[in-house]
């Protein structure tokens, strides 16, 4: 029962953050708001969780790096593939160099290996914290796609880093080949298995569907076990699952290009997997938060190990810390942006250099979240000779320091930094969006001419108006589309107009339809199982025009 209090808690948690966050009287970002509620769990009301790791890595990142992978614009990630594997694989070794002989250097007491491996863990970016901060300010839509999918591919290089690191640490041998070969592995089979898995469960349940039949919620069940299936199977063979569970979610994004499922599914899967999402992500920062308590303890009694007995230098190792990833991230986007500069002026193509400020941006965006938390957890308690793992809680503390403070500088830092900022147009959206609305009015059209021609075949003399002007309403539902694509540019931009003015009329006219409906089961002149019917066609009807 304990478990089960707790997990409540914790959910509680989540949603009063959400209310409070909304109360005060200044702007403070959800994720710190849960990470302080986590604290207070922990520090005043004693009823902190002991983190393990292993249950955190497979309870929490399959379904989300899954839906993050599902949901992240396909044609942007292979566009900037580029950029991403530049971030996700060279950043994260060029940091853990850097920061790893920085840390050894403003702690000469924590081995060089412990170093690198604090250094490693916290290089990657996380993708849960990145659209967190994503999500509250005007970045760019490119440069956010290259965020989430850096954060998405950049785990297995520093958790393979950590992980040599540590091996060092504990043995006091390291092999660069070794090191190579086993991130090889883990990288190209943990993608692999997730591809493989996510197409092979595709198929097998289009297969029993086709064949026996399946209930309404077993698509979506489905679609909720297979992150945490590749993960598993990706781990079972030495891989890494959190690739694993990406290469799933992206495989799935062009499985479901099918169309095969009902649209009613379609609605209902969205909806629970934006429940899931929320509460893992809540939950996650309140997990962070309660080992925060516990963390400052422990490292403030091995700060004496580096000759400082004042806590506050365990402030300064943190900023000094941060300080070094935000530089030496600095530097690598802008060195690459340089090559990119002097690759394009040989080639003769146009040159386009982002502002100061979106270089500034792209390095203060780099948050860490709980992925460097349960990462670091996993630092082992005792070395080979039974002696205690040098620094430690140390490096645990400076982990979690290092989330909070990057976390921090994204969410105050950002906003200022991109407002007002001149971006170019990205007016790639708006032709796919308008090509895509002009082909689908076409094929609807059609549609119901067919449709409109088969139906006047087998209907009696007296129906042939009713049908054909039926069939006339529908289609100039859609003709308005095509007409705004042969019209000039002053008769395109008041077809708009009018658009914008339907769209509010249509939502106040359901509107008003809810609340007669609402009215009548109140009044119980109909049942509740018919108002419940009726509201779901209204507010379907009505996610149209949101």
């Amino acid at each position: 029962m304990n478990s089960i209090e707790v997990a409540l808690a914790m959910l509680l948690a989540v949603v009063g953050s959400g209310y409070l966050v909304r109360m005060l009287p200044f702007s403070l970002p959800l994720p710190l708001v849960q990470i302080g509620l986590g604290a207070v769990i922990a520090g005043v009301f004693k009823h902190g969780v002991a983190l393990d790791p292993e249950i955190f890595f497979l309870l929490f990142l399959p379904p989300l790096l899954f839906l993050d992978g599902w949901r992240i614009p396909k044609d942007g990630l292979l566009r900037d593939r580029g950029a991403i594997v530049a971030l996700a694989l060279g950043l994260v070794v060029f940091t853990v160099v850097g920061v790893g002989f920085l840390i050894h250097w403003l702690i000469p007491a924590m081995p060089l290996a412990v170093a690198f491996a604090l250094a490693a863990i916290v290089s990657p970016t996380d993708p849960v914290a990145v659209s967190s901060i994503t999500a509250r300010v005007p970045i760019p839509k490119r440069l956010m796609h290259i965020l989430e999918g850096e954060s998405l591919l950049n785990d297995a290089t520093g958790l393979v880093c950590f992980r040599f690191a540590v091996a060092a640490a504990v043995t006091g041998g390291f092999s660069l080949l070794s090191a190579s070969l086993t991130f090889l592995w883990v990288a190209l089979a943990g993608l692999g298995v997730g591809v493989l898995f996510t197409v092979g469960v595709s198929f097998a349940q289009r297969w029993l569907s086709r064949h026996f039949g399946q209930e309404a919620g077993s698509p979506i069940l489905i679609s909720l076990l297979i992150p945490f299936g590749a993960y598993l199977l990706a781990e079972q063979v030495a891989a890494s699952g959190i690739l694993a569970a990406v290469a799933a979610g992206i495989t799935m994004s062009y499985v479901e290009l099918s169309g095969r499922l009902l649209a009613t599914t379609r609605v209902q899967r969205a909806a629970v997997w934006n429940t899931v999402q929320f509460a893992l992500n809540g939950i996650m920062f309140v997990l962070l938060g309660e080992q925060l308590p516990a963390s400052l303890q422990g490292a403030m009694a091995s700060v004496a190990q580096s000759g400082h007995r004042n806590p506050w230098w365990l402030l300064v190792y943190a900023l000094a810390i941060n300080i070094g990833l935000a530089l030496l991230r600095l530097a690598w986007v802008w060195i690459s942006l340089r090559i990119n500069v002097l690759k394009a002026y040989h080639r003769g193509a146009p040159v386009s250099r982002p502002h100061w400020r979106l270089l500034l941006a792209t390095s203060l965006a780099g948050v860490r979240g709980a992925i460097t938390l349960a990462g670091v957890m996993t630092l082992p308690l005792l070395l080979p000779d039974g002696t205690p793992f040098p620094a430690r809680e140390l490096a645990i503390f400076l982990a979690t320091a290092v989330i909070l403070l990057s976390l921090l500088a994204a969410s105050i830092g950002l906003p200022p930094l991109l407002k007002g900022l001149e971006l170019p147009p990205e007016p790639a959206a708006l032709r796919e969006e308008n090509l895509a609305r002009r082909t689908a009015a076409t094929a609807a059209i059609a549609a119901v001419e067919k449709a409109q021609h088969e139906l006047l075949e087998k209907a009696p003399g007296s129906d042939i108006d009713i049908y054909t002007s039926a069939g006339t309403r529908v289609i100039a539902l859609y003709q308005h589309w095509l007409d705004e694509d042969s019209s000039n540019e002053e008769e395109a931009r008041q077809l708009r107009k009018a658009d914008v003015a339907e769209r509010e009329l249509r939502l106040a006219a359901l509107q008003g339809q809810r609340e007669a409906i609402f009215e009548l089961a109140r009044r119980r002149r109909i049942s509740d199982e018919v108002s419940r019917r009726l509201v779901r066609e209204i507010d379907l009807q009505e996610a149209r025009y949101r």
